[in-house]
Protein backbone atom coordinates (compact mmCIF):
# COMPACT_ATOMS: atom_id res chain seq x y z
CA UNK A 1 0.00 0.00 0.00
CA UNK A 2 3.22 2.28 1.02
CA UNK A 3 3.69 1.54 -3.48
CA UNK A 4 0.37 2.20 -4.40
CA UNK A 5 1.11 5.76 -2.25
CA UNK A 6 4.08 7.13 -2.91
CA UNK A 7 3.98 6.14 -6.67
CA UNK A 8 0.04 6.97 -7.99
CA UNK A 9 0.53 10.31 -5.87
CA UNK A 10 3.60 11.42 -7.55
CA UNK A 11 2.55 10.12 -11.10
CA UNK A 12 -0.92 12.01 -10.83
CA UNK A 13 0.94 15.61 -9.51
CA UNK A 14 2.99 15.40 -12.31
CA UNK A 15 -0.23 15.12 -14.75
CA UNK A 16 -1.98 17.84 -13.26
CA UNK A 17 0.77 20.10 -12.70
CA UNK A 18 1.84 19.86 -16.43
CA UNK A 19 -1.47 19.34 -17.66
CA UNK A 20 -2.65 22.47 -15.67
CA UNK A 21 0.07 24.39 -16.04
CA UNK A 22 -0.27 23.95 -20.09
CA UNK A 23 -3.91 25.38 -19.85
CA UNK A 24 -2.85 28.30 -17.30
CA UNK A 25 -0.11 29.26 -20.07
CA UNK A 26 -2.51 28.91 -22.96
CA UNK A 27 -5.52 31.00 -21.06
CA UNK A 28 -3.97 33.32 -18.76
CA UNK A 29 -3.11 36.88 -19.48
CA UNK A 30 0.50 38.21 -19.78
CA UNK A 31 2.07 34.41 -20.31
CA UNK A 32 4.34 33.12 -23.23
CA UNK A 33 1.90 30.52 -24.09
CA UNK A 34 -0.95 32.99 -23.67
CA UNK A 35 -3.63 32.22 -27.18
CA UNK A 36 -1.35 29.33 -28.08
CA UNK A 37 -4.73 27.24 -28.61
CA UNK A 38 -7.33 23.82 -28.12
CA UNK A 39 -4.01 21.86 -29.40
CA UNK A 40 -1.17 23.33 -27.52
CA UNK A 41 -3.57 22.11 -24.44
CA UNK A 42 -4.37 18.79 -26.00
CA UNK A 43 -0.39 18.08 -26.73
CA UNK A 44 0.27 19.80 -23.12
CA UNK A 45 -2.00 17.05 -21.63
CA UNK A 46 -0.66 14.21 -23.80
CA UNK A 47 3.04 14.97 -22.74
CA UNK A 48 1.66 15.22 -18.87
CA UNK A 49 0.29 11.72 -19.59
CA UNK A 50 3.47 10.72 -20.59
CA UNK A 51 5.10 12.38 -17.80
CA UNK A 52 2.73 11.07 -15.45
CA UNK A 53 2.99 6.86 -16.60
CA UNK A 54 6.68 7.19 -16.17
CA UNK A 55 6.71 8.43 -12.95
CA UNK A 56 4.16 5.83 -12.07
CA UNK A 57 5.43 2.63 -13.34
CA UNK A 58 6.00 0.68 -10.53
CA UNK A 59 1.84 0.96 -9.66
CA UNK A 60 0.69 0.18 -13.13
CA UNK A 61 0.68 3.95 -13.60
CA UNK A 62 -3.27 4.48 -13.75
CA UNK A 63 -3.08 7.52 -12.51
CA UNK A 64 -6.52 7.74 -12.99
CA UNK A 65 -9.32 6.23 -11.22
CA UNK A 66 -11.28 5.09 -14.75
CA UNK A 67 -8.24 3.31 -15.64
CA UNK A 68 -8.35 1.47 -11.80
CA UNK A 69 -12.37 0.77 -12.04
CA UNK A 70 -11.68 -0.25 -16.09
CA UNK A 71 -9.12 -2.89 -14.56
CA UNK A 72 -12.02 -4.30 -12.40
CA UNK A 73 -14.75 -4.25 -14.69
CA UNK A 74 -12.13 -6.38 -17.27
CA UNK A 75 -11.66 -9.21 -14.43
CA UNK A 76 -7.69 -8.14 -13.61
CA UNK A 77 -6.69 -10.20 -10.74
CA UNK A 78 -3.46 -7.72 -10.53
CA UNK A 79 -3.44 -4.06 -10.61
CA UNK A 80 0.39 -3.67 -11.55
CA UNK A 81 3.00 -6.94 -10.98
CA UNK A 82 2.87 -7.98 -7.24
CA UNK A 83 -0.39 -5.34 -6.39
CA UNK A 84 -3.60 -7.59 -6.57
CA UNK A 85 -6.95 -6.20 -6.50
CA UNK A 86 -8.31 -5.86 -3.34
CA UNK A 87 -10.70 -3.50 -2.09
CA UNK A 88 -8.13 -1.89 0.33
CA UNK A 89 -5.82 -1.73 -2.59
CA UNK A 90 -8.67 0.19 -4.94
CA UNK A 91 -8.96 2.88 -2.06
CA UNK A 92 -5.41 3.05 -1.95
CA UNK A 93 -4.88 3.84 -5.74
CA UNK A 94 -8.06 6.49 -5.17
CA UNK A 95 -6.93 8.02 -2.29
CA UNK A 96 -3.92 8.80 -3.69
CA UNK A 97 -4.79 9.82 -7.19
CA UNK A 98 -6.94 12.64 -5.65
CA UNK A 99 -4.28 13.38 -3.07
CA UNK A 100 -1.83 13.99 -5.90
CA UNK A 101 -3.96 15.76 -8.64
CA UNK A 102 -4.79 18.30 -5.35
CA UNK A 103 -1.01 18.23 -5.04
CA UNK A 104 -0.22 18.69 -9.12
CA UNK A 105 -2.62 21.80 -9.20
CA UNK A 106 -1.55 23.55 -6.04
CA UNK A 107 2.34 23.48 -7.22
CA UNK A 108 0.99 25.06 -10.86
CA UNK A 109 -0.73 27.48 -9.00
CA UNK A 110 2.50 28.33 -7.74
CA UNK A 111 4.57 28.61 -11.07
CA UNK A 112 1.78 30.89 -12.37
CA UNK A 113 0.79 32.77 -8.95
CA UNK A 114 1.86 36.19 -10.60
CA UNK A 115 -1.01 35.51 -13.38
CA UNK A 116 -3.54 34.52 -11.37
CA UNK A 117 -2.91 37.37 -8.66
CA UNK A 118 -3.75 39.53 -12.03
CA UNK A 119 -6.47 37.56 -13.50
CA UNK A 120 -10.01 39.17 -13.18
CA UNK A 121 -12.24 36.94 -15.08
CA UNK A 122 -13.52 33.78 -12.45
CA UNK A 123 -13.95 31.15 -15.34
CA UNK A 124 -11.04 31.80 -16.91
CA UNK A 125 -9.24 30.80 -13.13
CA UNK A 126 -11.51 27.92 -12.65
CA UNK A 127 -10.69 26.81 -16.47
CA UNK A 128 -7.06 26.31 -15.32
CA UNK A 129 -8.12 23.95 -12.68
CA UNK A 130 -11.30 22.02 -13.85
CA UNK A 131 -13.52 21.01 -16.65
CA UNK A 132 -16.38 22.74 -17.50
CA UNK A 133 -18.61 22.76 -20.75
CA UNK A 134 -19.20 24.40 -23.48
CA UNK A 135 -23.12 24.04 -23.00
CA UNK A 136 -24.52 22.95 -20.01
CA UNK A 137 -26.35 19.90 -20.50
CA UNK A 138 -25.62 18.01 -17.66
CA UNK A 139 -27.15 14.49 -19.35
CA UNK A 140 -24.99 14.80 -23.15
CA UNK A 141 -22.23 16.13 -20.66
CA UNK A 142 -22.11 12.85 -18.85
CA UNK A 143 -22.21 11.26 -22.06
CA UNK A 144 -19.45 12.85 -23.68
CA UNK A 145 -17.22 12.02 -21.12
CA UNK A 146 -18.91 8.67 -21.21
CA UNK A 147 -17.56 8.27 -24.71
CA UNK A 148 -14.71 9.75 -24.29
CA UNK A 149 -13.42 7.67 -21.17
CA UNK A 150 -14.72 4.32 -22.79
CA UNK A 151 -12.16 5.31 -25.87
CA UNK A 152 -9.43 5.51 -22.98
CA UNK A 153 -9.54 2.85 -21.04
CA UNK A 154 -10.80 0.28 -24.24
CA UNK A 155 -7.47 1.46 -25.97
CA UNK A 156 -4.97 1.19 -22.80
CA UNK A 157 -6.49 -1.94 -22.12
CA UNK A 158 -6.58 -2.83 -26.16
CA UNK A 159 -2.83 -1.98 -25.43
CA UNK A 160 -2.04 -5.34 -23.69
CA UNK A 161 -2.87 -7.09 -26.28
CA UNK A 162 -0.45 -6.16 -29.24
CA UNK A 163 3.29 -6.00 -28.39
CA UNK A 164 5.09 -2.66 -29.22
CA UNK A 165 7.96 -0.57 -27.56
CA UNK A 166 6.12 2.42 -27.79
CA UNK A 167 5.30 2.51 -23.80
CA UNK A 168 4.12 5.50 -21.96
CA UNK A 169 4.33 6.96 -25.57
CA UNK A 170 1.41 5.30 -26.73
CA UNK A 171 -1.49 6.71 -23.74
CA UNK A 172 0.10 10.04 -24.22
CA UNK A 173 -0.76 9.88 -27.99
CA UNK A 174 -3.89 8.39 -26.90
CA UNK A 175 -4.98 10.96 -24.69
CA UNK A 176 -3.61 13.68 -27.55
CA UNK A 177 -6.28 12.55 -29.72
CA UNK A 178 -9.06 12.26 -27.42
CA UNK A 179 -8.70 15.77 -27.03
CA UNK A 180 -8.82 16.77 -30.45
CA UNK A 181 -11.19 14.68 -30.99
CA UNK A 182 -13.94 14.39 -28.28
CA UNK A 183 -12.48 17.19 -25.58
CA UNK A 184 -14.61 20.16 -27.44
CA UNK A 185 -18.16 19.94 -25.51
CA UNK A 186 -16.51 19.12 -21.76
CA UNK A 187 -12.41 19.75 -21.83
CA UNK A 188 -12.47 15.72 -21.68
CA UNK A 189 -11.89 15.58 -18.28
CA UNK A 190 -12.06 11.47 -18.40
CA UNK A 191 -10.29 11.25 -15.12
CA UNK A 192 -12.44 12.23 -12.02
CA UNK A 193 -9.40 12.63 -10.00
CA UNK A 194 -7.68 15.13 -12.36
CA UNK A 195 -11.05 17.19 -11.85
CA UNK A 196 -12.08 16.95 -8.41
CA UNK A 197 -8.64 17.25 -6.78
CA UNK A 198 -7.56 20.52 -8.91
CA UNK A 199 -11.47 21.79 -7.98
CA UNK A 200 -10.70 20.97 -4.09
CA UNK A 201 -7.70 23.32 -4.67
CA UNK A 202 -9.14 25.57 -6.44
CA UNK A 203 -11.90 26.25 -3.06
CA UNK A 204 -9.01 26.63 -1.21
CA UNK A 205 -6.05 28.34 -2.45
CA UNK A 206 -6.29 32.12 -1.64
CA UNK A 207 -6.58 33.03 -5.28
CA UNK A 208 -7.89 36.78 -5.95
CA UNK A 209 -11.37 36.78 -8.44
CA UNK A 210 -11.54 33.13 -8.51
CA UNK A 211 -15.51 33.23 -7.93
CA UNK A 212 -17.52 29.88 -7.83
CA UNK A 213 -15.86 26.40 -7.60
CA UNK A 214 -19.16 24.96 -9.89
CA UNK A 215 -19.92 22.28 -7.43
CA UNK A 216 -22.92 21.97 -9.45
CA UNK A 217 -20.99 20.27 -12.38
CA UNK A 218 -18.24 18.67 -10.20
CA UNK A 219 -19.98 15.30 -10.25
CA UNK A 220 -19.96 14.58 -14.35
CA UNK A 221 -16.94 14.51 -14.71
CA UNK A 222 -16.42 11.69 -11.39
CA UNK A 223 -20.21 9.61 -12.79
CA UNK A 224 -19.30 9.76 -16.36
CA UNK A 225 -15.87 8.46 -16.72
CA UNK A 226 -16.62 5.90 -13.98
CA UNK A 227 -19.77 4.66 -15.96
CA UNK A 228 -17.55 4.78 -19.23
CA UNK A 229 -14.33 2.98 -17.46
CA UNK A 230 -17.14 -0.11 -16.40
CA UNK A 231 -18.20 -0.19 -20.17
CA UNK A 232 -14.47 -0.05 -21.27
CA UNK A 233 -13.52 -2.92 -19.05
CA UNK A 234 -16.37 -5.10 -19.79
CA UNK A 235 -16.20 -4.85 -23.41
CA UNK A 236 -12.51 -4.98 -23.99
CA UNK A 237 -13.20 -8.65 -22.12
CA UNK A 238 -14.57 -9.63 -25.20
CA UNK A 239 -11.67 -9.29 -27.54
Amino acid sequence: MATIFLYEIAGTAMLTLLGGGVVANVILGKTKGNGGGWLLINFGWGLAVFAGVWTAYKTGAHINPAVTVGLIANGAAEFAPGIPVTFGNTIAYFLAQLIGAFLGAVVAWLAYKNHYDQETDAGTILGTFSTGPEIRSYGWNVVTEIIGTFVLVFIIIMFGNTPHQLGPLAVALLVVGIGASLGGPTGYAINPARDLGPRLAHAILPIPHKGSSDWGYSWVPIVGPLIGAILAGLAAAAF
